[in-house]
């Protein structure tokens, strides 16, 4: 960082470091136990469209990597579009291997990072619900190298359950490294497995 950046106040972006991600599971745990919310098995990679013949040789990677996992049972890998015209990848995994869900998430994303397309990469989520179908993702903010609990209401439009976002954040403190500032708790409406 240079003079001008601390006196205008510019900040280094934080490099995504995607051994994060490796948290999941011990913070799993600590819902479970505190809260009630059990994993769902599904998880998803958030990227900023790229079209092309390289992100099809990655995609392509991606499908034969995730794919080939036997434990699978068979259920491919689902690529899907947003409303804003970003790319999902929803991997699956039985409910209570959050391991090997991880293991999915950081293949996608090193997939992607190695191919020349880290810049694109967005976010990453794990899905979670409770006895009372209650939803929850906790997304991992690659230009932060944070994650947050985002939490939606079923059945009532566009509406978060705030209560229990905080209740999360206070929970996996000590598990995750959160991110501090709210208003980056940004919503993933419609995001896939959540």
């Amino acid at each position: 960082m240079g003079f001008l950046d601390v006196i205008l106040g510019r900040t280094k972006p934080v490099r995504p470091d995607l051994d994060q991600l490796f948290a999941l599971p011990s913070a799993a745990v600590t819902l479970k136990a505190a809260a009630g919310l059990d994993p769902t098995g599904l998880g998803s990679v958030c990227f900023a469209s790229v079209e092309g013949e390289a992100f099809d040789g990655v995609r392509q990677d991606v499908r034969e990597l995730l794919d080939a996992d036997t434990g699978r049972g068979g259920v491919p890998v689902e690529f899907s579009r947003d409303a804003y015209g970003y790319t999902w990848l929803l991997a699956r995994q039985a409910p209570e291997d959050t391991a090997a869900l991880v293991n999915d998430l950081h293949a996608v994303n090193t997939l992607l990072q190695e191919g020349g397309f880290g810049p694109q990469l967005l976010c990453s989520l794990m899905s979670f619900h409770d006895a009372r179908q209650r939803s929850l993702g906790l997304v991992y903010l690659y230009k932060r190298g944070t994650f947050y609990p985002f939490a939606p209401v079923r059945g009532e439009g566009e509406r978060r359950d705030h209560e229990l976002e905080i209740q999360v954040r206070a929970l996996l403190e000590d598990d995750l490294r959160i991110e501090g500032d709210l208003s980056r708790w940004f919503p993933v409406w419609g995001a896939p497995g959540l």
